[in-house]
C-alpha cells in the first residue's frame, strides 16, 4: 500500500469512528430500497442516458476521477450524498432510471441535471423560456416514478409494504428555478418573488409521494448561494457585502437562508397533515458554511471559497478559479492536486469529500433536523 493508499485507510477508521458504532451498525438494512429526486447535485447518470451532448462538459474527465476513474455523469469528481447514503445503508449505488437493463431492486435514482421545482410553462410564462434549462422538474421525475413501479411492486398492498421500508430523498429543489432570473440579470428581488411557488411547487412533490406511499422522506434546502465561486466571479459587490470571515455575498446567503426558512415551515405543516409519515429536513446550508469557516475540521484548506477544478477569469477574480469559457472539463480548465482538499469541486457542485460529510451529518447529525438513523 502506498502513502496515499494508507492515509486514505486511516481517513477510513477515523471517519467510521466518528459516528458511534452502535448507531453507524444500525444503518446497515434500515432501508432495502433508495428513491432520489433532483438535480445536478443528485444527477447519477440521467441526462446522458440518450447519448451525450457535445457541449456537456460534466460528462467528461475530471467528473468522476476520484472514485469511478471516468465521468458517469456525476457533477462531482466522485461520489453525491445519495451514494454515500446508499453505502451506508449497505446498498448498491442507485441507477440512474433511465438506464437500460438496469437493475431497480433497491430503488432508482430519477435526479436530472437541469431539474427545477415548478414546470417549463411557468418560466415561459414570466418570459424565462430562453434561460431555462429544465430536462425534468420535480412532477416530471414523480411521473417516471410511477412509469417504474412495475419493477418495484405490482399490488397495492405489495407497493405498500415495499415503500415502508424505502427512504425518499426529495431535492434539493429551488437551485435552478431561482438561478432562471438571477442569470437573466433580473436579480434578487425578482427572485424573491418566485420563493412562494417554488416552496409550494416541492410541497406538492412531497405530496405526490405520500399519495404513492412513501412513509419516510427527507427535503433538503438550497445550499449558500453567495459562497459558490461561479456567483462570486460573477457579481460585484460593496466590500460590506461580504462576510468578513467567510469572504461570501451576504445578501445571496440571506436569500437562501429565507427559502430554507420557508421549506421547514411548509415541512411542519406537512407533519402535521401526515402524522404517521416521517418528514426529514435536511441541510446544505449549515455545511457548506461550517467547510468556509472551519475546513480544518473537515480536512479542508482555509482559502476563500475556490473551485477545485477550473481556471482563473480576471485578475481581480483569479482566487475563485472559476472561468465560464473554460469550466471544469473544457479547454483551459485543470483539476487541483487533490480534491479532498477542496469543498467545491467546480464553482457550482461540491466534491465527494464535501458530499460524504454531508451524507454522514444526515445520517448522524447535525445535519439533519432529527438523524435519519437514530440510536434506540
Amino acid at each position: 500500500m502506498g502513502a496515499r493508499g494508507a492515509m486514505l485507510a486511516v481517513l477510513a477508521v477515523v471517519l467510521a469512528a466518528a459516528s458511534p458504532a452502535g448507531v453507524a451498525a444500525a444503518a446497515k438494512g434500515k432501508y432495502h430500497a433508495l428513491f432520489n429526486f433532483g438535480d445536478s447535485l443528485a444527477d447519477a447518470g440521467n441526462l446522458i442516458q440518450n447519448g451525450t451532448p457535445e457541449f456537456l462538459a460534466t460528462a467528461r474527465l475530471p467528473y468522476g476521477q476520484t472514485y469511478f476513474g471516468r465521468a458517469t455523469g456525476r457533477c462531482s469528481d466522485g461520489r453525491l450524498v445519495i451514494d454515500h447514503l446508499a453505502q451506508e445503508f449497505g446498498l448498491p449505488l442507485l441507477p440512474p432510471s433511465k438506464a437500460k437493463n438496469a437493475s431497480f431492486a433497491h430503488g432508482a435514482n430519477f435526479a436530472i441535471t437541469g431539474a427545477t421545482a415548478l414546470d417549463t410553462p411557468y418560466f415561459v410564462a414570466k418570459g424565462l423560456g430562453d434561460v431555462i434549462w429544465n430536462s425534468g422538474a420535480l412532477m416530471t421525475q414523480i411521473q417516471w416514478f410511477r412509469d417504474l413501479k412495475p419493477f418495484f411492486c405490482n399490488t397495492t398492498q405489495e407497493c405498500k409494504k415495499f415503500f415502508a421500508k424505502a427512504l425518499f430523498v426529495v431535492g434539493e429543489f429551488g437551485g435552478n428555478d431561482y438561478n432562471a432570473p438571477l442569470f437573466a440579470g433580473k436579480g434578487i428581488p425578482e427572485a424573491y418573488k418566485f420563493m412562494p411557488d417554488v416552496i409550494q411547487g416541492i410541497s406538492d412533490g412531497v405530496e405526490a409521494l405520500i399519495a404513492e406511499g412513501a412513509v419516510d422522506l427527507i427535503v433538503p434546502g438550497v445550499m449558500p448561494t453567495g459562497c459558490f465561486p461561479v456567483y462570486l466571479n460573477m457579481l460585484e459587490e460593496p466590500k460590506d457585502g461580504y462576510g468578513e470571515r467567510s469572504g461570501c455575498i451576504r445578501r445571496f446567503n440571506t436569500f437562501s437562508w429565507v427559502h430554507n426558512a420557508h421549506l421547514k415551515a411548509m415541512l411542519e405543516k406537512l407533519r402535521a397533515k401526515h402524522p404517521n409519515v416521517r418528514i426529514i429536513y435536511g441541510d446544505y446550508y449549515t455545511p457548506v458554511i461550517q467547510f468556509m469557516l472551519q475546513p480544518e475540521k473537515f480536512g479542508f484548506y482555509k482559502q476563500v471559497p475556490r473551485a477545485c477544478c477550473g481556471a482563473p477569469s480576471t485578475p481581480e477574480r483569479a482566487m475563485y478559479n472559476f472561468n465560464v469559457t473554460a469550466k471544469c472539463g473544457e479547454p483551459g480548465a485543470t483539476a487541483c492536486a487533490d480534491p479532498t482538499t477542496h469543498w467545491s469541486w467546480d464553482g457550482i457542485h461540491l466534491t465527494e469529500a464535501a458530499y460524504r460529510h454531508i451524507a454522514k451529518g444526515w445520517l448522524y447529525g447535525p445535519f439533519a433536523d432529527q438523524p435519519i438513523v437514530q440510536s434506540s
